[in-house]
């Protein structure tokens, strides 16, 4: 599958964007250890979300899905069984760091297994804490890398301080936390992603935040049967925001976005670089905020992306080196050693990328320096297997001269099923839902996430 992009017309529109990734996958899981029927609406039937719902089930869930955004599950207890075969999680982390938290606590041995890419990720930082927590896991790939063969155990609860902010490693922390005797701490350098702690409180699991910042969850929990629907993902909106915000007078209105404020962090960046942003929370009945999200695009200029912002723009930073190359001045991404162990060496192949489209470029042990021209040419690009890097480029291809073809990117599957319709309704205006600026009617965005 080919992306084949030309330079965009005006962009005005109004759009809505499929289910958050993060949250979909945490969801299923929850609901599965619940104690009755739970409905799952906005559900993200990508590629990498489906691998939860296929690994669950191998596990004894029963999960309807009646269409392809809702899923009936039908949660036992916390009581699985054990799956007949090894569960492949394809191309998803999430799934197997996740899972292997959630089995690390049951009655039976089970085997992750995963595509070429997931099984040259790094799996230490998850598998170190839970054996500390009891748990036998064994790597078998070099470097503790997968498959990952884990044997269920009895787990204890641990206060863990982790090294790096990973939402991954606190999220399977937690989840083995249910099945530990006492209560499991998880505490971090910096806040990441809250989703797993928000959809346990939902299901109410009794959870607690430390003074310092860390969150606990008390063992021996079975959560709440509850329903529940799912925002539009503001990593998959990311896309259009940029394509908006780098285009002088481009306007974009996003409806029923997720604002949960360790997301929005995006927002703030594209403030900094002069785009008009707004965001107004409409909706926070089932703890994850949602609401509307408008930008009005301007000549954008360089930035810092550093510190603290990383871990909550982890998806966010290959659009965000698009709009670097697109903006006055240099566009500065350090902090970002995370990006060398995502689907690909997100680092390389975003300088790799650029420097075909004709931008100027340097690549850090950490991150990158982009020297932004206003203009790029048209070029054909490798997806690298990676989701987030097919449709930053596909963006790009947007704003270059001649057409811009993206190669294998049938990766975008994984998190966007309909990446190439909607990107279609961008490049033809015609089909666009033309919306009137509504800025003044909306609360002003948080900005730099302070």
């Amino acid at each position: 599958m080919e992306l084949r992009v030309r330079r965009a017309p005006r962009i005005g529109a109004e759009i809505t964007v499929p289910g958050d990734k993060s949250i979909s996958h945490r969801a299923v899981m929850i609901a599965s250890l619940s104690n009755g029927v739970c409905v799952l609406r906005g559900f993200l039937p990508s590629g990498d979300c489906m691998r939860t719902v296929q690994a669950l089930s191998a596990c004894g869930i029963k999960i309807e899905q009646p269409e392809p955004g809702m899923l009936i599950v039908h949660g036992k207890k916390r009581l699985l069984t054990p799956p007949a075969e090894s569960i492949d999680c394809g191309n998803s982390a999430t799934t197997m760091r996740l899972l292997a938290g959630l089995l690390a606590g049951q009655t039976f041995d089970s085997r992750l297994v995963g595509a070429a890419s997931l099984s040259r990720r790094p799996m230490d930082r998850v598998i170190a804490p839970l054996r500390q927590m009891g748990a036998k896991i064994v790597a078998e790939g070099p470097n503790e890398t997968p498959p990952l063969r884990i044997t269920g155990a009895k787990l204890r609860g641990i206060e863990y301080n982790s090294p790096i902010p990973s939402a991954q490693v606190k999220s399977a922390l937690l989840l083995a936390g249910l099945f530990a005797k006492g209560k499991t701490t998880v505490n971090e350098p910096v806040v990441s992603r809250n989703h797993t702690e928000l959809m346990l409180n939902y299901f109410l699991v009794r959870t607690a935040r430390e003074e310092d910042g860390g969150i606990t969850v008390f063992g021996d929990q079975t959560p709440e049967s509850r329903d529940f629907t799912v925002p539009g993902d503001i990593s998959s909106a990311a896309f259009w925001l940029v394509a908006a915000g780098a285009q002088p007078g481009g306007h974009l209105l996003v409806r029923d976005a997720g604002l949960n404020d360790t997301r929005t962090a995006l927002l703030g960046v594209l403030i900094r670089m002069g785009a008009q942003v707004r965001e107004a929370v409409e909706d926070v009945d089932q703890m994850e905020p949602r609401g509307t999200v408008e930008i009005t695009g301007a000549s954008l200029k360089g930035t810092m992306i550093h510190g603290k912002e990383i871990p909550q723009l982890i998806d966010e930073l290959p659009i965000l080196a698009v709009a670097g190359a697109l903006a006055s001045g240099t566009t500065t991404i350090r902090q970002a050693q995370e990006l060398r162990v995502k689907e690909t060496d997100r680092i390389a192949a975003i300088a790799h990328n650029l420097r075909a489209m004709g931008a100027q470029v340097i690549e850090l042990n950490d991150g990158l320096e982009i020297y932004g021209r206003g203009a790029l040419r048209g070029a054909r690009l490798a997806s690298f297997g990676d989701h987030r890097i097919a449709m930053a480029f596909a963006v790009a291809g947007l704003f270059a001269d001649g057409e811009t073809i993206v190669q294998d990117a049938q990766c975008v599957h994984d998190s966007y099923p309909d990446f190439g319709k909607a990107l279609d309704e961008i490049m033809n205006p015609k089909r666009q839902r033309v919306t009137t600026p509504v800025i003044s009617s909306l609360t002003p965005s948080r900005g730099d996430d302070e």
